[in-house]
């Protein structure tokens, strides 16, 4: 038996030994300090749109509106994850009054700033990776369209009573709160309430309507994730076509009152995606089909999977805005620098359909508008990349498809062809900027392509022939 002195000695040393043995505890890593989500996403050409510190998983919107009186009650939720920990950050809506902001079912703080930020301060930070949701509700009467590139981007009354809202590159902040930028493509869905003998429509698949006390309500569903400009909300006393493509794609057609006249054309609509889908790949949306209106608008907008046309679209309209479904809605900018991705190429489609269905000789075309151009310096100052804020639309449609047309030219139709399906398949439900297509168009080729693409895309200036004309226009 050990005395007490011995066993102290001998405890000691067991500890010695114990904590010699025992690795350092390694400093914990220090907690982010809260900071405040940028005011913008990081697009040079609109620095307030979108906003950072987090991205958005999906929409819940929810709103009632009423012809008659203009009046707009909505109920959003807003489930995102955090990039950062979050004190405060924004999200997008113009006009309205807020009532109520809530993160994870908290109240949380709320101010205005400017014409487009909603600033919410929740109530505990919002922890760098965590999903969170915000709830906010507000009503008022919308804000009307105003002065944009295409037309008016917001609210438009219909000559029947009812109402839509569309635009690019703004539209969704006109009617619920959002991260207003392509590059944060989320899932959506859409409860609307409108009077009795009235129809909403949205985006997405439609649920069956109920009518309770006086309203009717609709719930559209959008699973794939969707840029925010390409959603829409109408009510009119619309006549609703249904019926499904060949692989059991849902088809709706809505017409307007007075919109009688595109039935024809709508009627068209099935043909129109078997071709573009032989040209470009599987049909990318969830449903497909068209809003069509008995209104000037000045301009048709391929809101997702079904377009919003104005009164007396041809099938050129058609055609060009069913292509962005593959070009600008599956593969959407990155920034709006990069709008000839979008533009330049459902532009091109109609060039396609009419070389296919309509025998055109697409050589001579451009032979013809090349010489119509002569001289035309205004028309080659315009670049159609990174042509300047406010600029986006301006050559994309005329410069555009014959830029497309240079490249087909140069890289030949077996590379083309890859091009026009490989890309959008590569780059599906995404994102994607012009220097990643000029790098995905070299590696298609096999060929180095830097020149030609300064001199078509980035240029100023008329082309040099070698440009101008490719090499199968000289033999």
């Amino acid at each position: 038996m050990l005395d007490r002195r011995a066993r102290m000695m001998a405890l000691c040393g067991i500890v010695c030994i114990v904590a010699a043995c025992t690795p350092a505890q390694a400093p914990s890593e220090p907690v982010p300090e809260p900071t405040h989500g940028a005011a913008g996403i990081g697009d040079e050409y609109y620095p307030e749109a979108g906003n950072g510190g987090y991205d958005v998983d999906g929409y819940d919107v929810e709103i009632r509106y009423d012809p008659e009186h203009g009046h707009l009650t909505g109920d959003t939720t807003v489930t995102a994850h955090a990039t950062q920990t979050l004190s405060r950050f924004n999200l997008d809506l113009r006009g309205f009054a807020v009532s109520s902001v809530e993160v994870d079912g908290q109240p949380a703080k709320f101010s205005r700033e400017g014409d487009t930020e909603l600033v919410i301060t929740p109530s505990e930070p919002v922890a760098e990776g965590s999903t969170f949701t915000t709830r906010v509700r507000y009503e008022g009467e919308p804000v009307s369209a105003d002065a944009g590139q295409l037309g008016g981007n917001g609210w438009y009354r219909t000559p029947s009573g009812g109402a839509f809202v569309f635009g690019e590159p703004q539209s969704a902040s006109y009617w619920y709160p959002v991260n207003e930028h392509p590059r944060d493509k989320a899932t959506f869905s859409l409860t609307a309430t409108v009077p009795k003998g009235w129809t909403a429509v949205s985006i997405g698949e439609a649920g069956e309507p109920v009518t309770e006390d006086g309203w009717t309500t609709t719930t559209w569903t959008e699973s794939d994730p969707v840029a925010s400009y390409l959603t829409v909300f109408a009510v009119d006393k619309f006549d609703v076509e249904t019926s499904t493509l060949a692989d059991g794609t849902p088809v709706r057609n809505v017409f307007a009152p007075g919109a009688d006249d595109a039935r024809d054309e709508a009627a068209r609509t099935e043909e129109i995606v078997e071709y573009l889908a032989s040209r470009f790949g599987d049909y990318p949306a969830s449903t497909v089909g068209g809003i069509y209106l008995d209104i000037a608008t000045g301009f048709a907008l391929e809101t997702q999977g079904t377009p919003t046309y104005p009164s007396d679209p041809d099938v050129d309209l058609l055609v060009h805005e069913l292509a962005h479904q593959w070009y600008g809605n599956s593969v959407s900018v990155d920034s709006w620098a990069d709008i000839c991705l979008n533009e330049c190429f459902a532009s091109y489609a109609t060039w396609l359909w009419a070389e296919d269905k309509e025998g055109a000789d697409l050589d001579a075309l451009y032979r013809q508008q090349i010489r119509s151009l002569e001289g035309n310096r205004a028309f080659w100052a315009q670049p159609l990349y990174d042509m300047g804020a406010g600029n986006e639309f301006g050559v994309v449609y005329t410069k555009g498809p014959l830029a497309v047309h240079a490249l087909r030219l140069r890289i030949g139709d077996e590379a083309f062809d890859r091009l026009l399906r490989e890309w959008p398949a590569e780059h599906a439900n995404g994102n994607a900027s012009w220097e990643d297509f000029e790098e995905f168009a070299e590696r298609i080729s096999g060929q180095r392509l830097d020149d030609f693409f300064r001199a078509w895309f980035r240029g100023t200036k008329r082309p040099a022939e070698e440009y101008l004309y490719p090499e199968p226009l000289r033999r």
